[in-house]
């Protein structure tokens, strides 16, 4: 029997996850999720809709505790009794928002990372699996390797720093806990269904779009043709995710669940131009310097600017994927084409306008 310990339910992976997780394991084995209080209802709720899911007995198989990652002991009433009890743990929660105040940023992304690695090497777990970002490349110029982390690199906002000194901390715990780390691109919706949780990063693009005529204008900054735009569908993550952190190859490895041919940004715009049914999409470049002038002084509390959104149309990045690559060959699980569910993410869109560009935090 195994008994599992996952943060981040209900939100948008770790809900996903959980799923696999009971899939996975045989009947006997349980997943314990920690839950911020305010999410309690919810995840009840949620627990209940995977039972309709997939029908893994999760009213039995899913106990949901009370509890926050920011506290040294996670804030739960029995805690040496979650130690004594975990064998294996999934590390998800964060605050995903490029414009985090810091001090919650850091109190969730930095603190509680390193609570989690605690609490894992407290249990004596058999593995952690830690789930960090793409993002901590920054503002690096070129191939970014799974082993590269500390290469001298600046980050464009402050969540990229809080996703980078996390996985600092949880690569120096690694002598005293076997981890397998994963660093996902950017997530967009389900690519069977669509479904998402937000709509921000390129679903900018999608509302863009859908809101013109037959011929539509995306602006975009000059060298948009040039950086990639990584995006990786949810079920992608997860089933990756899933079947890495099944076999033994993966300890100790880093995998980029990135798209290991992502389109530019100029493409990706076309692409969904093409998915929301335009008959011609122009994607006209603007000079990003001036633009990121003109934001600093008449508008230097926009969104825009304090996300680094406009450095990520033209990312200098670009991921190797060999580890994730080599790692899943054999499993049917691979990162589709952006073409093959674009048209799947606009329809979604579509069918769901109420869904915000809020995340849970």
């Amino acid at each position: 029997m195994t008994d599992v310990f996952l943060t981040g339910f209900p939100g948008f992976l770790g809900s996903a996850m959980v799923e696999v997780l009971l899939e996975r394991h045989d009947e006997d084995a349980t997943v314990t999720c920690l839950v911020q209080p305010k999410y309690a209802s919810e995840a009840g709720q949620r627990r209940a809709e995977i039972d309709d899911d997939v029908d893994a007995d999760a009213e039995t198989r899913v106990e949901l505790v009370e509890g926050d990652i920011t506290d040294p002991e996670l804030a739960v009433d029995d805690y040496e009794g979650l130690v004594d009890e975990t064998d294996v743990v999934y590390h998800f929660a964060a605050i995903y928002d490029l414009t985090m105040d810091r001090a919650p940023g850091k109190a969730v992304n930095i603190d509680g990372s390193a609570h989690m690695a605690d609490f894992a090497a407290e249990a004596d777990a058999d593995r952690f699996h830690y789930v960090s970002s793409v993002v901590v490349a920054g503002d690096y110029d070129g191939r970014f390797t799974e082993e590269m982390l500390q290469e001298g690199q600046s980050f464009y906002n402050y969540y990229e720093s809080t996703k980078h000194m996390a996985e600092v901390q949880v690569r120096e715990r690694m002598d005293e806990v076997p981890t397998t780390i994963y660093r996902p691109g950017v997530a967009v919706g389900d690519s069977e269904t669509g479904e998402t949780q937000k709509y921000d990063g390129m679903y900018a693009f999608v509302e863009g779009l859908v809101e013109q005529g037959d011929n539509a204008v995306i602006p975009a900054p000059k060298g948009a043709s040039d950086g990639e735009f990584n995006v990786v569908p949810r079920d992608y993550v997860v089933d990756a995710i899933g079947y890495l952190s099944g076999i033994d190859g993966s300890e100790g490895k880093t995998y980029h669940l990135a798209d290991p041919d992502p389109p530019s940004t100029t493409e990706l715009v076309k692409i969904l131009g093409d998915a929301a049914g335009k008959e011609r999409t122009f994607v006209v470049p603007y000079p990003k310097g001036i633009v990121k002038g003109l934001l600093e002084t008449f508008k230097p509390e926009s969104e825009l600017l304090k996300s680094g959104g406009l450095e990520y149309q033209t990312w200098p990045a670009s991921f190797d994927c060999s580890n994730a690559v080599e790692d899943l060959e054999g499993s049917g699980i691979e990162c589709p084409a952006f073409e093959e569910y674009a048209e799947t993410l606009v329809e979604f869109y579509r069918e769901h306008p109420d869904i915000g560009t809020e995340g849970m935090n």
